[in-house]
């Protein structure tokens, strides 16, 4: 039995994604994989950062888009970080959104996620040292980042060595002991050019992992943000607030400091009529923001939703094709000669609704059926229906709390 592709089958047959998944499927839209190739090549070439949203109707492959799309990157020695959004990981606060994407970044070559390696090897007299403590005192909205990296280079108490690592990982360290540290170990003050404000100015330490990255040899970061839907569970002004942030991973070229970084949104195709259209988006852009510059990043955003490329139904050709690789893994899996016609699988599945999830999870319970009984039975799957995302009006926890 191949344990690799029972992992793979495991995966298809529960109709979660996985990055294994995306690297065995991915022939499948290939004109779209083509144009995310070169994007990520003009990344590559030019240093540039861009953005793009897609969108998609709920079981339609968004996912495993993007976790194809992983494997692409790294075999482009890129950077990858992959991040689901949720309540605990709202838009509208990038702070929250750093920390999980860092716990949620892989390197090339890594199965492990993190880039603490990366910082265990600097060493305060290396050229990699010297640039970054150059870039984060000159280029950055703050220079705290400055001091959080000069401090880390030079600090011998592991327990200050594991606050600095830990804000560079999203669990920001308060002024107050940033500056404590830093006096114990230089014997000076820190004197901060600006303050540090995580609600501001968390966009520094994106800006910092990107250039990190770069400077250490990767050709770049690529970031994918998946249930991009979930935007529209906020209130009304967090709404917004989130899409201001968006721009600055859509366009950072003009609303962020993000070096050779691509960014993908991923989101149902119902976002557009149910939240922008439904919630009136546009009129309450208009009535909260007054100044054009606040406006302009959001209505880009909006713009770019409403624009987006959708992904569309797979053909019968390019299913029958998807289909042909299922039933051979599955017969590498369990060691039988899945002997099948593919038409009679597309027949057995083509009731199972519009979902190509549930066609494919349809066909793994129909070759289980034959592998183990020698013929098939009723299949069970049925199409699953694509969520409502409603309104929160509800405070979020963190929304209760004193901001450090």
């Amino acid at each position: 039995m191949n344990f690799e592709a029972q992992r793979v089958i495991e995966a298809l047959r529960s109709g979660v994604s996985s990055r294994a998944v995306g690297h065995y499927f991915s022939s499948a839209r290939p004109e779209l994989m083509r144009q995310l190739s070169r994007e990520l090549d003009q990344v590559m070439e030019s240093g540039d950062s861009s953005g793009m949203v897609i969108t998609g109707r709920y079981g339609e492959g968004k996912t495993h888009l993007l976790n194809t799309v992983v494997n692409l990157a790294h075999n482009n020695n890129m950077v990858v970080s992959l991040l689901s959004l949720s309540k605990e990981t709202p838009f509208d606060k990038l702070y929250l959104v750093y920390q999980k994407l860092v716990s949620n970044t892989y390197l090339p070559g890594r199965l492990q996620p993190g880039f603490e390696q990366l910082l265990q090897d600097l060493t305060p007299n290396s050229q990699a040292a010297q640039d970054i403590l150059s870039f984060t005192s000159k280029h950055l909205e703050t220079d705290k980042l400055f001091f959080v990296f000069r401090s880390y280079l030079h600090v011998d108490d592991p327990d200050d060595k594991y606050l600095l690592l830990a804000d560079l990982e999203g669990d920001f360290i308060s002024t107050s002991r940033l500056r404590q540290v830093y006096k114990r170990i230089f014997g000076q003050a820190a004197r901060f050019a600006t303050p540090f404000t995580k609600s501001r100015h968390s966009t520094d330490y994106f800006a910092m992992l990107s250039h990190l990255f770069k400077l250490l040899g990767f050709n770049g970061w690529v970031i994918l943000f998946d249930e991009g839907e979930l935007v529209g569970r906020l209130g009304k002004k967090a709404r917004l607030k989130a899409y201001s942030n968006m721009a600055s991973f859509l366009f950072p070229e003009q609303y962020s400091h993000l070096e050779s970084t691509f960014s993908i949104f991923a989101l149902t195709a119902s976002f557009i009529e149910d939240v922008i259209e439904g919630r009136h988006e546009y009129e309450n852009l208009n009535s909260v923001y007054v100044e054009r510059s606040e406006r302009e990043p959001v209505e880009k955003v909006l713009n770019s939703i409403k624009t987006a490329a959708q992904l569309q139904a797979l053909s019968p050709a390019e299913i029958k094709v998807v289909l042909e690789q299922l039933r051979d893994f599955h017969a590498q899996a369990y060691d039988w000669p899945a002997n099948l016609d593919i038409e009679q699988v597309l027949k057995a599945t083509e009731t199972r609704g519009y979902l190509l999830r549930t066609r494919i999870r349809a066909a793994v319970e129909l070759l289980d059926q034959l592998y183990q009984y020698g013929q098939a039975g009723d299949i069970r799957i049925n199409e699953l229906g694509e969520p409502q995302y409603l309104e929160d009006e509800l405070p979020a926890l963190d929304d209760c709390l004193l901001e450090s």
